[in-house]
């Protein structure tokens, strides 16, 4: 399993990004814009979404995967700005939908793992990994437990990462649920510049990993409390 583990981590990170993108699509087109759903991204199949992001969902994971064992990516779903403007809080549950979306799946993973326990099919391994929370006494019940733990910190990942409220990621949107509706508008245009979105990246890219080492430990903890 350990030589499959870096494709395993492929094909989670694909399922949960469209996952992610769908939910995107999905309340969007709930809420009236119909941009991407005529653009067929209200859809759990990966493939309209990699045709639209080839190099973030195809290229690029699969760069990292070869290199560093982990896939590295984005992909991204459209909407019409004139609907955003004139529905700004639709257009904010829309930016909500996806991290809520990776927040249903880490929980559903969560909850397999721990009736897995509960039940005698998993127990807990000698050496913990977060590719491998939990084990089973034979292959096919050990590896589900494998992609089971990846889906479970994957997603637990992709949800911080894009609650974070800067631009390009979804909270600088989401946070405008917090706020009244005109408010909410001209800060989602204030956080647009594109300076404030490089200095976003920037700090996710080094300090996203101080905030999530602790989170991650606490999900080991709930997988076997």
């Amino acid at each position: 399993m350990t030589s499959l583990e870096p494709f395993v981590w492929l094909i989670v990170f694909v399922l949960s990004v469209t996952a992610h993108e769908a939910a995107h699509a999905w309340v969007a087109y709930l809420g009236g814009d119909e941009t991407a759903y005529l653009g067929g991204q209200v859809t759990l199949n990966p493939i309209p979404h990699m045709r639209r992001e080839p190099f973030g969902m195809v290229v690029l994971p699969l760069i990292g995967v070869l290199t560093s064992g982990f896939p590295l990516g984005w992909a991204s779903t459209p909407f019409d700005p004139a609907w955003e403007a004139r529905y700004p809080r639709r257009a904010a549950w829309m930016a909500a939908a996806g991290p809520a979306a990776n927040f249903a799946i880490a929980l559903a993973s969560l909850l397999f793992l721990r009736a897995g326990l509960a039940l005698g099919f998993f127990f807990e391994p000698e050496i913990q990994k977060y590719t491998h929370l939990v084990a089973g006494g034979v292959d096919w019940i050990d590896g589900m437990g494998r992609f089971m733990s990846m889906m479970l910190v994957l997603n637990t990942m992709l949800c911080l990462l894009n609650l974070i409220p800067f631009p390009p990621l979804d909270g600088a949107s989401a946070i405008t649920l917090l706020l009244p509706e005109q408010a909410g508008l001209r800060l989602r245009q204030a956080l647009r510049q594109p300076g404030l979105s490089l200095i976003g990246l920037i700090l996710v890219w080094y300090g996203f990993g101080v905030v999530m080492r602790p989170v991650l430990r606490a999900v080991v903890r709930l997988v076997h409390a």
